[in-house]
């Protein structure tokens, strides 16, 4: 049954249920505490703090709530009484407002203060105990059983037929609404209106083809996606750029706008760009239409070192001549990173050297190099007992620094990569001295991905070379032929000073293109 009805009908009805629970000092400056009951049965308690005061106030309160009875459906709201707001109109001096205002089943209720002060306990409706911010619902009134219509009776005359059930309004009931069918809205045709933005554009979302729209929606979504990548791929940046390239071109057709055109030319580079770079990090060049070139030392980081290395020699070698630069090359690979190293005999004697023996006694003797025994004892020394080797000018200093910053993996592919090139096969089997096998590291170090000498395939100043190479200009050209004839160069031409030409494709490997 719910809580509605007339004033006559409110004098039949049982007054709500109400009684609280209050939280109070004991005593003033201390943390006493009492709590209080408004039923006259309970004692007030001094507890000895606020926290266990509220703990025993709302414990308290549950066990009222659980030894009285439920919600009564015939009571109506304790807090009528007390002419809360829900009772009392917005105008007027505190005057009653009509019982219509409460609604609902009737319930029992909780409400607090937000300092947790008191704690009331209210029999009332469901509208009055929703009016409370703070109440909660402990229990709810069963619906009572109207009583049955007489048979065959009817409504007063004049009175209109109202509706069962509970009415919340305040206004009075009205008749029944007619209701009439509501036909059902026209279904509105689906657009596919799909957009999206690429290279701060936004795409139309009614560009055709269709296939273009989606192709640019795509590639914006998968740039976004690449930027959020912890490492960068060349590979799939050089993909998304040249697929731009594409789409930008076709784009351009249709619409026929000039931006269009320059962003797909700029995509056209960047995608060129980042090919480039991933070849080069990975060791391999663009040879021809569709081929690559693995090289032996892969990226840029190694073959900036293998020109660091070069660099260094070419300002420390201690005696002159092409013979001793090239051993000094050899040696200072071998001990790069501590100053010490291993060397055996077979080392040396496969570097074009005319008097192995006298040159390292040479070495020895200006300070440069050390052994333990003599150039006799390091030419006979065997893999299974090498001989160790100091060259004190490349051992760190007191900061543990030295002239290379390169690890220890890198030394054994630096000294391998030079073994290569001086010991080429066909260099080998044309009987090339160490100033040939010098200007070959020279030229492996000096040109473009595709082999052409010098950057941007410009050439080489041949006075760099000759001073590399330890011989006068004169005799730079029978070098190159040399060279040439060793299928090391092709189109190689001394010209106003400068060396042109191009590595021959069997060497590109051994390459280390500029940057």
């Amino acid at each position: 049954m719910t809580v509605e009805g007339t004033v006559s009908g409110l004098e039949e009805r049982a007054v709500g249920r109400a009684w609280m629970v209050r939280l109070d000092p004991a005593d003033r400056g201390g943390a006493a505490v009492r709590v209080s009951c408004g039923r006259p049965a309970c004692a007030p308690q001094v507890l000895p703090s606020a926290a266990v005061g509220r703990t025993a106030a709302v414990a308290h309160l549950a066990t009222h709530l659980r030894a009285a009875a439920g919600p009564r459906p015939e009571a109506y709201c304790a807090c009528r009484a007390e002419e809360c707001h829900t009772h009392t109109r917005e105008t007027g001096p505190r005057e009653r407002a009509t019982p219509s205002r409460c609604g609902g089943p009737v319930v029992m209720a909780v409400i607090n203060d937000r300092q947790g002060r008191w704690w009331r306990a209210l029999e009332c409706c469901a509208r009055c105990a929703a009016a409370h911010p703070s109440a909660r619902i402990v229990a709810t009134a069963p619906a009572a059983a109207s009583p049955a219509p007489t048979p065959g009776a009817r409504p007063p005359a004049g009175r209109p037929t109202v509706p069962a059930g509970p009415q919340f309004s305040h206004a009075a009931s009205s008749p029944a609404a007619v209701h009439r069918a509501v036909p059902a809205p026209r279904p509105k045709p689906r657009r596919n209106r799909r957009t999206g933005k690429i290279a701060q554009r936004i795409v139309p979302h009614d560009l055709h083809p269709v296939a273009l729209r989606d192709e640019l929606i795509e590639l914006g979504d998968l740039f976004r996606a690449y930027q959020q990548r912890p490492e960068p791929d060349l590979a799939q940046l050089a993909e998304l750029h040249s697929r731009k390239a594409e789409a930008f071109t076709r784009w351009w057709e249709v619409t026929g706008e000039t931006d269009l055109r320059l962003e797909a030319q700029r995509a056209e580079q960047a995608a060129a760009a980042a090919l480039l770079q991933h070849q080069q990090r990975t060791g391999q060049s663009p040879v021809g239409d569709g081929e690559v070139t693995s090289r032996l030392l892969p990226g840029l980081t190694q073959w900036d070192h293998a020109r660091t290395v070069l660099a260094h020699v070419a300002d420390h070698t201690p005696l002159p001549g092409p013979e001793a630069r090239l051993m000094a090359v050899m040696l200072t690979l071998r001990s790069a990173l501590t100053g010490t190293g291993n060397l055996v005999g077979q080392d040396v004697k496969g570097l074009p050297l005319t008097e192995p023996e006298e040159l390292i006694g040479r070495l020895l003797d200006s300070g440069w190099l050390s052994i333990p025994g003599t150039a006799e004892d390091l030419l006979a020394s065997r893999p299974e007992s090498p001989t160790p080797i100091t060259i004190p000018s490349l051992m760190p200093d007191e900061d543990g620094e030295g002239p290379f910053d390169f690890g220890r993996k890198t030394r054994p592919k630096l000294s391998g990569w030079a073994q290569r090139v001086v010991g080429d096969k066909k260099l080998r089997k044309k009987k090339t001295g160490a100033a040939v096998r010098l200007l070959a590291l020279a030229l492996a170090i000096r040109t473009t991905t595709d082999g052409r000498l010098g950057p941007e395939g410009e050439g080489i100043d041949t006075a760099v070379l000759t001073s590399w190479c330890g011989v006068d200009s004169g005799e730079l050209e029978p070098l190159v032929e040399q060279l040439t004839a060793a299928d090391w160069l092709e189109e190689a031409a001394v010209t106003d000073g400068r060396l042109t030409g191009r590595l021959a494709e069997r060497v590109l490997p051994l390459s280390c293109p500029l940057p």
